[in-house]
């Protein structure tokens, strides 16, 4: 169970860091990335950013090395613009759960495909 400032620090990551790659850094790369969700630590020293990068998924490792990169810069800048004294460590995650329910649904609609053939 996540407490209030838990809470609120997530939704604030997620704000924040999406306008930072909107923004401010100029990897192009980063263009195609969406901040899906953030979890924070009970303690709010640690936070995993979930991202879903949009196109190859060949790329997806290599733009989330890239943010892990860069991670110090939006870690400070995440506590500049949230008026943090301590900003969490940020870990960037592949977020794989829009593929996952994208795979779901095609197995779904194969099945009820195959259940009206005539036999």
């Amino acid at each position: 169970m996540s407490t209030i400032r838990q809470e609120q620090i997530q939704g604030r990551l997620v704000e924040e860091i999406s306008d930072m790659l909107r923004r401010d850094l100029r990897d192009p790369r980063l263009s195609r990335v969406t901040v899906t969700e953030a979890s924070v630590s009970r303690d709010l020293r640690y936070a995993k950013v979930y991202v879903t990068v949009h196109g190859p998924a060949e790329e997806a490792p290599a733009i989330v090395d890239s943010l892990q990169r860069a991670a110090g810069y939006l870690r400070g800048e995440f506590a500049r613009r949230a008026h943090l004294r301590f900003a969490p460590e940020l870990e960037f995650r592949l977020d794989e759960g829009i593929d996952r329910g994208a795979r779901i649904f095609e197995l779904l609609h194969s099945v009820e495909e195959d259940l009206q053939k005539p036999e």
